[in-house]
């Protein structure tokens, strides 16, 4: 359970190429790709009579296009299906979420004035926004408050859920709830790369949006790959996945759990590093009791031992070496002086530290979004938060005399372009009679 690796013992770089390959999203698109081809074709020219064929064959549900959005009854009957309890944490949740991305959004500055010139910045949120929420397993009620609250909190005027059906075309009901709550606007009980083109150009029953996000199976990332310049998207998202680095001071039963809590994602991608080959001994020890406890039992095992690594070193930098070179979606610091390693980490797309934080907890209730990057894309890009769904527009004003003073400059650049129109659309403000 769980494969191990002794940096002194094997070629560590050619190990962590396996690893990147492993965590890659990019993995499997060209195999899928003419398939999600054809389905955004079909959608963008059908519309809706294309998401009724793809729902029955992907989904099997057959639901006619009058069908598709979720009523206000159902939604109402949600909340008669769920307990008190959930409907608090979720509203705790949305609470947290919604307090974190107020504090880090994006204001306007003050206006840079100098000498006759004024150079502003204008911030807008994105009007309408398509949030994917995937079904399966799980009803994943978190999903829509990662999506949908940092996006109301920039100001989205409307927010459109799709999510694929169960095969008696229901949502889940806490699905459901969780969207009322967040304040999503129009939920469409559609799935796959089917939704995502929906959302893309719009069908007589789906609107169009202007940015796509939230996490899907391979053919409804392969679709926000695609239809990206039609419609923005937030990221291209892969299997989850979590680096721990541990001492020998870490709590194995706290490691052990975490490694699992991935695990059960299934396929979820487990990663420890640690130079303690006591602490090893005791995780492994602590998994093989612990997994038997699981609801997904055997299916996180498989997981396990298909996507499970421990990589032993001979020190701290050189788990912090590792850790960056992954760039992991989740990691989590459990030393006795976890801000210390912080320190030296440059790529990860959420960090957690000390023995009291596991991911669980910015999986659901923390407040930054859990949508993060994955397979390495953290070495260039960060997770989902309200800023994503801002446009950012210059405002520039000039005065008769900083334009004077500009125009030797712009001139001489435009000139070497050859265009020859921009010298003379500053030429023409300065002498009138200049003309062309």
């Amino acid at each position: 359970m769980m494969r191990i690796f002794r940096t002194w013992e094997c070629n560590v770089s050619r190990e962590i190429e396996k690893l990147k390959k492993q965590l890659s999203v990019l993995d499997g698109f060209s195999a899928n790709r003419q398939t999600a081809l054809k389905i955004i074709d079909d959608v963008r020219r059908q519309g809706d009579r294309a998401i009724v064929k793809y729902s029955k064959r992907f989904d099997g549900v057959s639901l006619s296009p009058d069908k598709f959005q979720v009523k206000n009854r159902e939604i109402e009957d949600a909340y008669r299906k769920i307990s008190l309890p959930f409907v608090k944490s979720i509203q705790r949740a949305i609470s947290n979420i919604r307090t974190y991305q107020e504090h880090i959004k994006i204001r306007n500055v003050s206006p840079l004035k100098a000498n006759g010139i004024v150079l502003d910045t204008l911030y807008s949120p994105i009007e309408s926004v398509g949030v994917y929420v995937p079904g399966g397993a799980a009803s994943y009620p978190s999903t829509v408050l990662m999506n949908t609250v940092p996006a109301k909190v920039a100001g989205v005027d409307k927010v459109i859920m799709t999510t694929p059906p169960a095969k008696d075309g229901t949502i889940p009901p806490e699905r459901l709830v969780a969207a009322r709550e967040a304040g999503v606007n129009e939920i469409y009980k559609v799935g796959g790369a089917q939704a995502v083109a929906a959302l893309a150009f719009g069908t007589k029953t789906i609107p169009k949006v202007d940015k796509i996000v939230g996490p899907g199976n391979i053919f409804v990332t392969l679709a926000k790959k695609e239809i990206f310049g039609y419609a923005g998207i937030d990221m291209l998202a892969g299997p989850s996945e979590v680096l721990i680095i541990a001492d020998d001071r870490a709590n194995p039963s706290f490691v052990a759990s975490d490694l699992l809590s991935q695990a059960e994602h299934t396929p979820g991608i487990s990663v420890l590093v640690t130079f303690s080959e006591s602490l090893v001994k005791q995780v492994k020890t602590e998994l093989k009791q612990q997994i038997s406890k699981l609801k997904r039992h055997e299916d996180t095992k498989k997981c396990l031992d298909k996507f499970g690594v421990i990589i032993l070193t001979k020190n701290i930098d050189e788990c912090v070496e590792i850790a960056n070179a992954l760039a992991p979606e989740h990691l989590q610091i459990m030393t006795q002086n976890p801000r210390t390693v912080l320190s030296g980490i440059k790529h990860a797309g959420a960090i957690f530290l000390g023995a009291y934080t596991p991911v669980a907890l910015g999986d659901y209730i923390a407040g930054p979004s859990h949508v993060l990057p994955t397979g390495g894309t953290a070495r260039f890009s960060s997770g989902l938060s309200v800023n994503d769904f801002l446009k950012r527009s210059s405002v520039i004003t000039y005065s008769r005399s900083a334009l004077k003073e500009a125009y030797k400059d712009v001139a001489e650049i435009s000139e070497v372009e050859g265009l020859n129109a921009h010298t003379r659309s500053v030429q023409i403000r300065l002498n009138p009679k200049s003309g062309f």
